[in-house]
């Protein structure tokens, strides 16, 4: 499976002169070739370009839309096998309980102490034990 990570610069907003660059077209596109290589260099891939809305605050209470062209470049992570099967899997959902009494190799629980309940049926108090600490309730 490929990984990316992915860069979003702006674009460039002006031109950048250059030895026998004339024009405003060549010097932009000086700007735009000299981003892209520089990125290209540290292994960034160019995709596309985009225009994007930024909304922005004007004067005390006022907000204006402009629009942010920006470069998106990508390049693939590398993901050794090595570090894919020593990493164990993490379970999405606990499905044991933990513990109450600790042991050398297992950290004593924070499980909250049990108290009194209500029995919905009789509208009484019941004491409830914890099945898990020999009965006895906490």
């Amino acid at each position: 499976m490929q990984n990316y990570e992915y860069k979003v610069v702006p674009a460039p907003k002006r031109g950048l002169k250059g030895k026998g660059i004339k024009g405003t077209d060549a010097r932009f596109a000086n700007a735009m070739m000299t981003v892209m290589n520089e990125l290209g260099a540290e292994g960034w891939e160019y995709q596309r370009s985009d225009t994007l809305p930024c909304e922005e605050r004007t004067g005390l209470r006022g907000r204006s839309t402009t629009f942010q062209n920006m470069l998106v470049f990508r390049r693939e992570v590398l993901v050794e096998a090595e570090d894919i099967k020593a990493a164990p899997a993490e379970p999405l959902i606990q499905t044991h309980a933990p513990l109450l009494n600790g042991t050398k190799d297992q950290p004593q629980s924070t499980a909250p102490a049990l108290g009194p309940a209500l029995d919905h049926t009789t509208a009484e108090t019941v004491e409830v034990k914890d099945p898990r600490t020999d009965g006895a309730p906490q």
